[in-house]
């Protein structure tokens, strides 16, 4: 029998779920909701995004569908590497064994809404944009939508109630399924935000002329001393995009006042990133409103046989690592391999599913808060530790793993796994960043 599934969240996991589902033939009917515009419409602002790489746990979920692997990477930029920038000018660049790819998220969610749609017709999915998840009934198995709105046509009706037989709650670290699933009692769920605040930037592409020469294919990093760290990739249009974290007190962002104060805080920091950038951009940057990221860890991730929540909705993480898009694709993978394994028994896929994903998905959020510390002391001794872990895994791989770093962006290795080859420099930073938090 065909069962209903409702995702809630049109984002890049809630969308590659789907693909997932679909494929298992007429087992199951899909629709998603999604409380934003369709992004193959209208364009986003681009005031609080930030690009995202893919590494290798994420491009191997987006594998198992055919074509999809292809369709993404033909909108990336290949990054080989990462360069740190020092402050007397010098760079130092470190090669990957495996390469990241570059994009921002909107363009994620195309090209996966795009082979969707040309995959399956709407007697096997439909995709509703503008639709806020309101209320959700978990003994009746129905959800309320309201439609957001701007967009509700003179006349028409706001509410929308409809059944499930599977509801997937893919809508982010503000989750509303989680939010109601709260109510039940059953799920407890500890959110926090990071110790860091973030502005985006968008740079045009470099003129020959300016004299600036940023490795095409490297991630660039600038890091203060009081924890402020810049980071630029290249856009597939030759621009820059990227993200200037700084600590939530005491920075040196917050109380700009003037488009001037924006151009000399980067040329005083920043001055490769000061050249290229615009006295338009300097005016937006001042403009745009500092971001806060919260981390979220849940002690389950299920409801009964018939609720799941994935992705950031489920273990938001900081984006220090570079995973919680990374993550939320693995998640799609972990329960398509339970639906095989338990031959499509929601009961007991459900259950599996909190079962095999939470030590992972609480190890990624340690590992995303204290991976990387933010003692300049601690994080030169950090580099040091990946070098050396680099060079005694090459010359003896049976006896000595990859480097941490490595393991999190070049690997399937799971997330408990690395945390605990490396759970004395975990400890080393959790207890050195606790340690300067009590400073401010």
């Amino acid at each position: 029998m065909t069962k209903k599934v409702v995702i809630i969240g049109a984002g890049p996991s809630g969308v590659l779920l789907a693909h997932y589902l679909l494929r298992r033939g007429d087992s199951y009917q899909i629709d998603i909701y999604e409380r934003r515009n369709d992004p193959r419409i209208v364009s986003f602002s681009k005031s609080r995004t930030y690009p995202i790489t893919l590494s290798e746990r994420g491009m191997s979920a987006l594998r198992k569908i055919e074509g999809l692997e292809e369709a993404v990477k033909a909108i990336c930029v290949e990054i080989a590497g990462a360069t740190f920038h020092g402050k007397n000018g010098k760079t130092r660049f470190t090669p990957r064994r495996m390469p990241l790819f570059a994009l921002d998220r909107t363009s994620l969610v195309i090209a996966l809404l795009a082979k969707l749609s040309e995959n399956y017709d709407n007697s096997r999915v439909n995709i509703h944009f503008n639709y806020r998840c309101a209320e959700v009934d978990f003994e009746a198995k129905t959800v309320k939508f309201q439609k957001v709105a701007e967009s509700i046509p003179v006349g028409r009706e706001t509410d929308l109630t409809v059944n499930y037989d599977l509801l997937i709650g893919a809508d982010g670290a503000y989750s509303a399924v989680r939010e109601q699933l709260m109510h039940t009692g059953q799920l407890e769920c500890e959110q926090k935000y990071t110790p860091s605040d973030y502005k985006s930037i968008f740079l045009p592409p470099p003129e020959e002329k300016s004299g600036i020469d940023l490795k095409l294919d490297s991630l660039h990093s600038w890091r203060l001393d009081d924890n402020t760290v810049l980071f630029l990739l290249y856009q597939q249009d030759g621009g820059l995009s990227g993200v200037i974290h700084f600590p939530h007190q005491k920075n040196k962002i917050v109380d700009l006042s003037t488009t001037e104060e924006v151009s000399k805080l980067f040329q005083d920091n920043f001055p490769e990133v000061s050249q290229l950038m615009p006295e338009s951009e300097a005016e937006a940057f001042l403009n745009r409103a500092p971001s806060r990221v919260s981390t979220v860890r849940c002690n389950r991730y299920h409801y009964g046989d018939s609720v799941v929540i994935i992705g950031d909705a489920a273990h938001a993480v900081s984006p220090s690592i570079g995973q919680g898009c990374n993550a939320a694709l693995e998640d799609v993978v972990v329960f398509d391999n339970l639906l095989d394994e338990y031959a499509d028994n929601l009961a007991t896929v459900t259950e599996q599913y909190t079962i095999r994903r939470q030590p992972d998905a609480w190890a990624l959020v340690e590992l995303g808060d204290n991976a990387f510390p933010s003692s300049t002391k601690l994080f030169i001794e950090f580099i040091l530790r990946e070098q050396l872990a680099k060079t005694l895994h090459k010359l003896f791989p049976h006896r000595f793993p990859l480097s941490m770093f490595q393991l999190i962006s070049e690997s399937t290795v799971s997330y408990s796994e690395i945390v605990q080859l490396y759970k004395g420099w975990v400890s080393k930073v959790k207890q050195s960043n606790e340690k300067l938090l009590e400073r401010f």
